[in-house]
């Protein structure tokens, strides 16, 4: 059985709600695959494969499904028809345009949308930097959001595991949200470790010319495996982490961003200590002032 193709016509694949549940669970193409590479010991199961692009359950736990090749040669045509489909309706997308447009929504808000992306090895101080951007925008009376390396994998990327193809479509979906909080007007403060320019570059080319303001942490390997805030040099140099950035993953650091922040002391961040409060905040005044020189902190 050509399991791949199975997935490729599935498509989406979906497991239906069970024991209460409100919502079916959403499986990509790459969990479909490894569910299926799994060994099942139950073949007969309670589960059963549909080509509507839906895949059921009956049981509140989720054992890999199970297809025989003749329910799979059955059924080639109409697979064959929905890949079809599928690739049509990709075709035939077309942009809806809305009445309210960005310089509406910037109006509304007396501000300008775009996205502040903070770059830097671990322990850098890029979450650091973001929550004290944040809090000197909203003291100002601007509306920003933080999307946080971090805190995104609790939600919209929790399904992404740290493997390079993973971590890059991390990144591809956080800068999608971010150039969404921009066009809403929104300044949107990206905190992530994004090792490498071309994806970087990937998501500046998501905004207008300008709208991307990438802000370099620029700190030492070595300060930032002496703070080691999280423990997570120390078990990438015991091997307990593979392709760790700065240890067996190389970071790239940008070559003309807008905006370098050097934040070298040995020591970490911490918010209760005064001196590193008020560093913290001249850093946050360095991007705030960046700001308000190139009109973001003013209606367009």
């Amino acid at each position: 059985m050509d399991v791949a193709a199975v997935a490729r016509c599935l498509g989406r694949c979906y497991v239906s709600p069970a024991f209460g549940e409100s919502e079916p669970l959403r499986l990509s193409e790459r969990r479909f695959l490894k569910l299926c590479s799994s060994t099942n010991s139950d073949p007969a199961g309670s589960r059963s494969l549909i080509f509507g692009g839906k895949l059921h359950r009956r049981l509140s736990f989720f054992r890999p499904i199970m297809a025989t090749d003749e329910s799979i040669s059955s059924r080639s045509s109409d697979c064959a028809g929905e890949t079809k489909q599928i690739n049509g309706k990709q075709q035939n997308i077309v942009w809806h345009d809305c009445p309210v447009t960005k310089s509406d929504r910037q109006e509304l808000i007396k501000q300008k949308g775009c996205v502040i992306w903070i770059t830097g090895l671990s322990g850098s101080g890029k979450s650091s930097l973001a929550c004290a951007l944040s809090r000197a925008l909203h003291n100002r009376g601007k509306l920003s959001y933080i999307l946080d390396g971090d805190n995104v994998r609790h939600g919209l990327n929790s399904d992404l595991s740290f493997e390079a193809e993973d971590r890059a479509e991390n990144i591809r979906r956080v800068g999608e949200v971010a150039k969404l909080f921009a066009d809403a007007g929104i300044i949107c403060i990206a905190s992530l470790i994004s090792p490498y320019r071309r994806e970087r570059a990937a998501c500046r080319a998501l905004l207008p010319e300008g709208d991307f303001i990438e802000v370099f942490m620029d700190v030492p390997l070595h300060v930032c495996e002496a703070r080691d805030p999280k423990g997570l040099y120390k078990r990438a140099r015991a091997g307990k982490i593979k392709g760790f950035t700065g240890v067996d993953d190389p970071y790239e650091p940008p070559l003309d961003c807008e905006i370098v922040i050097q934040n070298n002391r040995d020591k970490g961040l911490s918010s209760s200590s005064s001196s590193s409060s008020s560093s913290l905040c001249e850093m946050a005044e360095i991007v705030v002032s960046y700001l308000d020189q190139n009109g973001y902190l003013k209606t367009p």
